[in-house]
């Protein structure tokens, strides 16, 4: 079938249908939602079979769903209707939840219903939630409801409902004095990613973002108490949580300390290492030993990796390549293995090209100590998604196995035609030739795990069930290979051969010149670019890789 996505933006949902739906041999073009008008027009153009809103803020014109069949991904399940659906699901706690695929109508979701899928909750982000559970039951729910308009005799359900109001502010307020962790950490959780929860800081209104639990700290309900590295800890009635990210009035979403400097007078409570604490608490970068393998996991809020990140983590990096262990696994975070720079960070900087600059360098000072590493075998384990220099991050270690579902975006273009660096052009053509190399960063779509490794960009696609299971016992194994010796010294080898014929220095020296002329050139296509993503802005226009029938060799199907 012709299918086109109408959508608000292209996000980890679109991307991950638009490569699914594609692989069964669907024909998909993509439309960003931006006006009735423009909507009407991608609708002539590409005459589609069917039109799926995987991700909408607004309703679909009748002008449209009144005459072409339109299916609704719905965040909730079966009923529920009206908009912060999975906002709600989290703020109550409830045990089970889901998505459902529904047909457009004149009331908001309240059409016939294709299919659903249900899941467990955790008590998670719902920006978590959503790139995990959501997006696996949306994938089945989608899946089935296309091969039913397939089948002529199939009758979507009327299923009895109802409505409920947008989540607003006043229902999200914490009440800091009366209300405990738990409480306080489900209502931000239910509003990460977007709105966050409107408090204050320092009497200084903002949006918090990014909560996290603390076992040991108390204080006087309400109060600031402790910061660590980039994060703020703030007590609740019955301990304390820890806030990461917050958005001032006015501004854009930052880590903690660095929207509020005056963090600087709370009390510096480190932890001990970069061991793994045994009761919850703030920790971003954390390490875990067993069987011989050392594990180092990175949770960086949405996958962006700050100068001061990048720095840290070095060090971490460093510190487990000095540590009894034979394999050292790279296993990022939860939800992103890593999508590059820190783009906000850089944004809020006195001077982004200096500190785009500094960063860039940064995040390739951890790249070329992972390449460097001649004392254990390196693997990255990417379980989540990862874009950008974060792709390249995972292909400097020496094996890279990654989940089946993962989206990858290993193209910089999108951000303003940025170069990239990373070591890219030493660790892309060895693994996929020349002309792969350049598909592969001129190609501005999502890559799949499977054809990731189908290209010979990483090395194994693994079962997203068991993926954590499966990786630590793969690499065990290695750490236990009877050849294990040999192993190291080939690897130390090839190091020494490559460094011969072109040391690490040359290539880093030719990327960073290009990546100079993004930062400090004539062109602000990347400032542009950085800004727009930063700011969140409203799409003007859907980007022709994206919409097919947009493209000068469009023919009108007959």
């Amino acid at each position: 079938m012709r299918i086109l996505f109408l959508t608000h933006s292209f996000n980890s949902l679109a991307q991950r249908l638009f490569c699914e739906l594609s692989q069964i041999g669907h024909e998909i073009s993509i439309e960003f939602d931006i006006a009735d008008s423009v909507s009407e027009e991608a609708v002539r153009l590409f005459r589609p079979d069917l039109i799926l809103a995987p991700f909408l803020k607004r309703a679909i014109p009748a002008s449209i769903w009144s005459r072409h069949r339109c299916l609704v991904v719905h965040p909730g399940v079966p009923g529920d209707r009206g908009p912060s659906a999975l906002d709600w699901a989290i703020q109550k706690d409830l045990p089970t939840w889901g998505v459902t695929v529904l047909q457009a109508e004149a009331e908001m979701d309240a059409g016939p219903v294709w299919a659903s899928a249900e899941f467990p909750m955790r008590r998670a982000k719902k920006s978590s939630i959503y790139r995990n559970e959501v997006t696996e039951a949306a994938v089945r729910a989608v899946l089935a409801a296309v091969a039913r308009c397939q089948q002529p005799d199939f009758k979507p359900q009327r299923i009895a409902g109802q409505a409920h109001s947008t989540l607003r502010q006043a229902e999200r307020a914490i009440d800091w004095a009366s209300q405990d962790s738990a409480a306080v950490l489900a209502r931000i959780n239910a509003a990460d990613g977007f709105p966050g929860v409107a408090d204050q800081l320092f009497g200084q209104p903002c949006h918090l973002f990014d909560a996290w639990p603390e076992a040991v700290l108390r204080g006087a309900p309400g109060s600031l108490i402790a910061r660590r590295e980039t994060a703020i800890c703030r007590a609740t009635l019955d301990g304390a949580v820890w806030i990461g990210h917050v958005k001032r009035q006015g501004g854009i979403k930052l880590p903690a300390t660095q929207a509020f400097p005056e963090a600087a007078e709370l009390p510096e409570m480190p932890l001990a290492g970069y061991l793994k604490s045994t009761q919850p608490t703030w920790q971003d970068i954390s390490y875990e030993a067993a069987g011989g393998v050392g594990f180092l996991s990175f949770e960086f809020y949405n996958g962006a990796m700050s100068s001061g990140q990048c720095r840290r983590l070095t060090e971490a990096f460093n510190w487990a390549a000095g540590q009894p262990t034979r394999v050292i696994v790279l296993r990022g975070g939860s939800d992103f293995w890593s999508n590059g720079i820190h783009l906000n960070t850089i944004e809020a900087a006195a001077s982004p090209a200096d500190e785009s600059w500094a960063n860039i360098n940064a995040i390739d000072d951890l790249a070329e100590a992972i390449l460097r590493c001649e004392t254990q075998l390196t693997v990255a384990a990417v379980g989540a998604n990862s874009g950008a220099g974060g792709c390249f991050l995972a292909r400097a270690t020496d094996f890279v196995w990654v989940r089946d579902g993962v989206m990858l975006n290993p193209h910089y273009k999108n951000m303003g035609n940025l170069f990239g660096s990373e070591f890219w052009t030493y660790l892309l053509p060895p693994r996929v030739g020349e002309d792969g190399a350049r598909a592969i960063m001129r190609h501005r779509l999502p890559m799949t795990a499977a054809e990731s490794v189908r290209l010979g960009f990483y090395d194994a696609c693994l079962p997203a069930p068991g993926f954590a299971v499966d990786v630590a016992r793969r690499a065990a194994e290695l750490a236990a290979a009877g050849d294990f010796s040999e192993r190291v010294a080939a690897k130390q080898a090839k190091r020494r051969a490559d460094e011969a014929l072109r040391p690490l220095a040359a290539y880093r020296a030719a990327e960073l010149h290009e990546m100079q002329r993004n930062f400090y050139g004539f062109d602000p296509s990347y400032h542009v670019a950085r800004y727009h993503f930063v700011e969140r802005s409203p799409h003007s226009w859907t980007p022709r890789h994206l919409a097919k029938h947009r493209d000068l060799n469009w023919i009108i199907p007959e």
